[in-house]
This record gives structure tokens, C-alpha cells and sequence, in this order.
């Protein structure tokens, strides 16, 4: 089966996770020209014309191939999916949903499909669906998160599916990165390491809490209202906690949510911010330049 740059055109078996707030076109072009394959996140955008507007400014900042990572909660999802279509995206990757109804005109406009899956169930579901290979991510990584974890999950679903499986969760250096192939994968996505990079654009004080952090500094907040999300240990998550397992409903949780990744991205507010970032924080030791993060995770040093 071809490795991941192989499929994707790009320099490295190497995808850079969509996170909202964070992966811009700005931040996906840089990431491209590293040798990745950059996404721009459309869970905090709201427009069809601002994920354009990102789009252009990522083709005006690299020639190498980049995507677009469809949050499928975002209720401009139907809008994002024509933009991408008339941008000419050549990838997406999808989360938060089922992609099915996108699927056929996305495939029909030559896009390459990469679902975002928790459990080899939904792999083999996507599989039928028609996506050209499906990201395995386990519990151990940032943001929103399923069960299984990364080591048990990539195998199972290369085993349930014929499609190229990506290895997503826990995965920051070249240890993880060779543990992944052997587990089946194609290659790999990764997301908290490059929280650490220079050119991500958080802001300093959440740069500096993920170099800081130990990987036993996270907890998933919403497990028992059903929307659990990985995020580093602060005011804002055990207040959280301690709401959430006194009984709040939803409605009473999202005071503490809402708004909170935005605080942490661009405020700097590590207090009450929504710190979102995997175990593999505490592999993150210093704030380094892309090229020499992908670089490393490849083992060309």
C-alpha cells in the first residue's frame, strides 16, 4: 500500500490536525511548505466567504497541497462543501458527523475524502461511504475524543478496512511515529507538537503551558454529557468537572465553554481558557520551527 506522502503529494507521510481557531490558511500554508500536508479548520469560521478568504491565502503562501478540515456540526457545512469544490481543494478531512451527503459531489470534483473516526465500525462505515482513507484517532489526543485508544485502534481498523488507515492521537516524535507504522498506518496525523511550533499562532502564554505540561496534565471534560474534549488541567476545568458531576446539564456546562478556546487562542487566558492538547504535551520540550518538528517525526534527524 503507498505511504501517506505518496497519496497526498507531499514531502512527508505527515497530515497537521485541524484545529479550530488555530489552523489557518496562514498556518496550513507554512505547514505545507514544511512538508506536511496543511489544513485549514473551518470549526472556527462562520461564513462560506471567510473559509474562501482562508483558502486564498493559503494558495497565495505555498504551491504545495493543502485541505480543508469540515467540522460537519458547523451548520455552514453545505456552504463550506461548495467553496471547497469551487476553490479546487484537492483534500478534506471530516469530524464531528457523517460525511455521507457531501460525498459524492466532493468525490465527483475529484476531492479526496478523509474521515476522522473513533472506532473501526466507522471506518469500515466510511469505507462503503467512499472516502479515500479514514484517521484513526485515539483518546489520547487533543480537542474532541473518543474511547479507544491510539494503540488499539489503528490496528483494528486496518484489519476492517482495505482503505489507507492515518494514525492520529499521541503522536509527537519519531518513536510514535514508527510505533504507528508498525501498527498499520500510512502515515500519521498530529496536532499538540505542533501547538509547540514557532509558527502556530496561539498566543505565547498557551505555547508556553503546553512546553510546561507533563502528559498527565490533561483531562477530558464532558464525558458525561456526551461531549467529551481533552484539554490541560486548569480553573475553568474543574469547575467544569465539578459542575458536570454534580448533575449540570448542557445548557449550564457551555457558561465555562463557551467562547473558551478563543480565550486560550488569542487571550493567552490560561485560567479559564479551553487549553485543548493530547498526552503528548509532555513530549513537547521547547518551541521549535516546523520544519524541524516534521523533520524529526520523519527521522531525517
Amino acid at each position: 500500500m503507498k505511504t501517506l506522502n505518496e497519496i497526498l503529494g507531499t514531502k512527508y507521510p505527515i497530515i497537521q490536525g485541524g484545529m479550530a481557531n488555530i489552523a489557518t490558511g496562514e498556518f496550513a500554508a507554512a505547514c505545507s511548505n514544511a512538508g506536511a500536508l496543511g489544513i485549514i479548520a473551518t470549526g472556527g469560521i462562520h461564513s462560506a466567504e471567510e473559509l474562501r478568504a482562508e483558502i486564498r491565502t493559503a494558495k497565495s503562501l505555498t504551491d504545495q497541497p493543502f485541505g480543508v478540515n469540515l467540522m460537519l456540526m458547523n451548520p455552514e457545512t453545505p456552504a463550506f462543501v461548495k467553496v471547497v469544490i469551487e476553490e479546487k481543494v484537492p483534500v478534506v478531512t471530516t469530524g464531528a458527523g457523517n460525511p455521507g451527503i457531501y460525498m459524492d459531489d466532493l468525490k465527483a470534483a475529484g476531492v479526496k475524502v478523509i474521515p476522522v473516526i473513533g472506532a473501526p465500525i466507522l471506518a469500515k462505515r466510511m469505507e462503503q461511504l467512499g472516502a479515500d482513507a479514514v484517521i484513526a484517532e485515539g483518546t489520547e489526543s487533543g480537542g474532541h475524543v473518543g474511547e479507544m485508544t491510539t494503540m488499539a485502534l489503528v490496528p483494528q481498523t486496518c484489519d476492517s478496512v482495505s482503505i489507507p488507515v492515518i494514525a492520529a492521537g499521541g503522536i509527537a516524535d519519531h518513536r510514535s511515529f514508527l510505533a504507528a507504522r508498525a501498527l498499520g498506518a500510512c502515515g500519521v496525523q498530529i496536532g499538540t507538537v505542533l501547538l509547540g511550533s514557532e509558527e502556530c499562532p496561539i498566543h505565547e502564554n498557551y505555547k508556553d503551558a503546553i512546553v510546561k505540561a507533563k502528559g498527565s496534565d490533561t483531562v477530558v471534560t464532558g464525558r458525561i454529557a456526551g461531549t467529551p474534549v481533552r484539554i490541560l488541567k486548569n480553573e475553568m476545568s474543574r469547575e467544569y468537572l465539578r459542575e458536570e458531576k454534580a448533575g449540570a446539564d448542557r445548557m449550564e456546562l457551555e457558561k465555562y465553554t463557551l467562547g473558551s478556546l478563543r480565550k486560550a487562542v488569542k487571550d493567552g487566558d490560561t485560567r479559564m481558557g479551553s487549553l485543548m492538547t493530547g498526552q503528548a504535551c509532555g513530549l513537547v520540550h521547547s518551541i521549535r520551527p516546523l520544519k524541524e518538528i516534521f523533520a524529526e517525526i520523519a527521522g531525517e534527524v
